[in-house]
């Protein structure tokens, strides 16, 4: 009963819509930026036994968390179809190097694909922040560059700055990174052998899009998404009462702006 009592718990946290789990959930991407940042700082820093200690540390921590999503998942076998859980065995495995070998520890670049379970927050974003209702699809997008920077800065640093001398740390990585997505390309730092290549082309096809995506939603007239109860239509004026499409009386929540 007690394991119940315990799973149950779990689970409200893990899935519920009380305050706790809104709470904890935040503490958990918290975590997970945490966990990058030691990772960036790290790669500044020359290896020492407490850089070693605490790999170990976070693996530990990632692995009580992955093996508790598990538990209160209602399918767990279905949990392994997707590439974010086989992203955080990797990363796990990476930061649990200094046991199993020092070959996995470039693979904790892997850590960051965790940013991407922040999107199952967009839900609880929209009840706690009245400005992340009126600006989703920027906040989005924003999100979007930010979590394609990190992955992609930290594949140029892990591949690289072993073999390449003008990738010595992430601020490198990421210069190259942000120089080749606005499409600057300064030349002063290039990626060297065939991967490497074909990395910067792949930062210069998806960065570039998911730039001009961002560059949409600034630009164009701002709008709220509320759907229209006649015909469906999911984005208005942010002052409109009527559907523009059908008619229909809209009652779109302003927090009292208009």
């Amino acid at each position: 009963m007690e394991e119940k009592s315990l799973r149950e718990r779990l689970r409200l946290l893990y899935h519920g819509h009380s305050r706790a789990a809104h709470r904890f959930r935040y503490g958990i991407l918290i975590f997970d930026l945490v966990t990058i940042a030691f990772i960036i700082a790290t790669s500044f820093t020359p290896d020492a036994p407490w850089i070693e200690y605490l790999d170990v540390c976070f693996g530990v921590l990632i692995l009580i968390e992955f093996c508790a999503r598990l538990w209160v998942s209602p399918h767990p076998a279905r949990e392994f179809t997707y590439f974010s859980t086989w992203a955080d065995i990797v990363a796990i495995l990476s930061f649990l190097a200094p046991i199993v070998g020092e070959g996995l520890g470039f693979l904790r670049v892997l850590r960051t694909v965790r940013l991407l379970h922040t999107y199952q927050l967009v839900s609880t974003l929209r009840v706690d922040f009245p400005f992340f209702r009126r600006n989703e699809e920027t906040v989005v997008a924003v999100i979007n560059i930010i979590v394609f920077l990190f992955i992609t800065t930290g594949l140029v640093y892990e591949t690289q700055h072993y073999r390449n001398p003008a990738i010595a740390n992430y601020v490198d990585a990421l210069y190259f990174t942000v120089t080749t997505l606005t499409t600057t390309g300064f030349g002063d730092i290039t990626l060297q052998g065939s991967l490497g290549r074909l990395i910067a082309v792949c930062i210069m096809i998806f960065g570039v899009t998911l730039f001009l995506r961002l560059l949409q939603t600034l630009l164009r007239p701002q709008k709220v998404r509320y759907p229209c109860p006649g015909c469906g239509l999911q984005r208005h004026e942010v002052d409109a009462v009527h559907c523009k499409a059908c008619g229909e009386k809209l009652n779109i929540p302003d927090e009292g702006r208009f």
